[in-house]
């Protein structure tokens, strides 16, 4: 798990891309990766803990895909 930062996040849709340093260039993520009761959304700059993978294939233009996203504490 890595600290990871929002960078945009299309409510609409319900997916979007976090950055962190192990996960050059963006991580795609889904609502359904959000480990957090009540939360659907998330908003640029928001902090989260992150478990990502390299699945080996392109999500989306992406290397990397999230597995689970929580939100952390303001």
């Amino acid at each position: 798990m890595v600290t990871a930062t929002v960078r945009e996040w299309h409510e609409d849709d319900g997916w979007g891309v976090l950055d962190s340093p192990e996960t050059p260039g963006g991580c795609w993520g889904h609502y359904s990766h959000i480990r957090m009761d009540g939360f659907r959304t998330l908003s640029p700059g928001q902090r989260v803990d992150l478990t990502w993978e390299a699945p080996g294939f392109r999500q989306d233009g992406f290397d990397y895909r999230a597995l689970a996203i929580a939100p952390r504490p303001a």
